[in-house]
């Protein structure tokens, strides 16, 4: 039989052993299961009981400190991402939260290992003929002959990671670029993410990452299609259609740039600048024509900086050496009809 003193004992040290359980969860960081995407950058962890304030900070070499808004789930887990900045020169992260009052903290690091300068530099990439897209890069300059490069690219910030499937080598036989056959169906809000890592038997290689590429920013178009030329004895009329374009744009979104020289000239005509339209039109004075002239077109973005290839050129026109004989003919069928109206004015008149 347990006495009232010995009960009473039994509970008191019950509640102590509670009391001190409770003061180690308190000063037991609340932070749990941090993981770190170091390819998509993105940062996540999970809270074992209620936080009143979470934030996550990078620390990039030779940049400000950076703070991204931090994503809260019911379920309590919290990410934060940092897509827009580079990481290749390395980066530490700090995760702050605040529970009972305290401040917790957990470090993670994002090295880059490897060789400097053995990483690949100046990735590029752009799309063509509305679903291909071709990337570029070139081989570090304390890269080792035996390096092999591997682009990685996913189409959104929580999509599927792929290989390049067909690299594009140089004269060493280096991978020095890739191509990307049937793109995913066209969004205006794709943004497409890249990494590019290597390997070597002589060196661990660096990776180089980027800020994603902005899909509509990087779409080289084709030439504008069906270029034409009419002349209506007062004006020749320059026709084209607007190309076809991966991305659902206003054609007014669209900058051309129309191009008539003439055949043999030195000096060169100024380039005329045009908006786009649903038809497309110019009209170049006839009078200003004299002799055989050329035409092409190309297009681009009204705020972007790459310019389509030329259409292919047409001609239009007389030739030089055509000319002359083309204005005595004019010349005689001018006589012929003023003769014409003569005789018959004076065949009225005799009337």
């Amino acid at each position: 039989m347990v006495s009232p003193l010995n009960f009473v004992s039994l509970l008191v040290l019950v509640n102590s052993a509670c009391f001190v359980d409770s003061q180690l969860a308190q000063k037991e960081s609340p932070i749990i299961n941090t993981k770190l995407d170091k390819r998509k950058k993105i940062l996540t962890w999970n809270s074992r009981r209620n936080v009143t304030q979470q934030e996550c900070i990078i620390d990039i070499p030779f940049e400000d400190p950076i703070r991204p808004t931090v994503e809260v789930s019911d379920d309590n887990s919290y990410a934060c991402t940092f897509v827009n900045h580079l990481v290749h020169r390395g980066a530490n992260l700090t995760v702050n939260v605040t529970a009972d009052g305290q401040v917790y903290q957990e470090f993670l690091t994002i090295p880059n290992p490897g060789k400097e300068g053995s990483g690949g530099t100046n990735l590029s990439c752009l799309i063509y003929n509305i679903r291909f897209m071709n990337c570029s890069w070139m081989p570090g300059p304390a890269a080792p002959a035996d390096v092999s490069y591997h682009l990685y690219m996913w189409a959104s910030l929580h999509g599927n990671v792929s290989e390049c499937s067909w690299y594009i080598l140089d004269s060493t036989g280096t991978r020095v670029g890739c191509h990307f056959e049937n793109l995913d169906e066209p969004h205006n809000t794709d943004n497409y993410f890249f990494l590019l890592n290597g390997t070597s038997n002589e060196t661990a290689i660096q990776f180089l990452d980027s800020i994603p590429f902005v899909g509509k920013d990087i779409e080289k178009y084709n030439p504008p299609a069906n270029v034409s030329v009419t002349y209506n004895v007062s004006y020749y009329i320059i026709r084209w259609d607007n190309p076809k374009i991966r991305f659902h744009l206003s054609h007014h979104i669209l900058c051309y740039e129309v191009d008539v020289q003439r055949k043999g000239s030195v000096s060169k005509g100024e380039p005329v600048f045009q908006r786009g339209e649903d038809e497309n039109k110019y009209l170049l004075p006839g009078a200003t024509v004299t002799g055989e002239h050329t035409l092409r077109v190309r297009v681009r973005h009204a705020y972007g900086t790459m310019w389509s290839d030329w259409s292919a050129a047409c001609s239009f026109g007389f030739p030089e050496k055509d000319f002359g004989r083309f204005l005595v003919i004019l010349v005689g069928l001018l006589v012929g009809a003023v003769a014409l109206f003569s005789m018959g004015l004076m065949f009225l008149c005799k009337r």
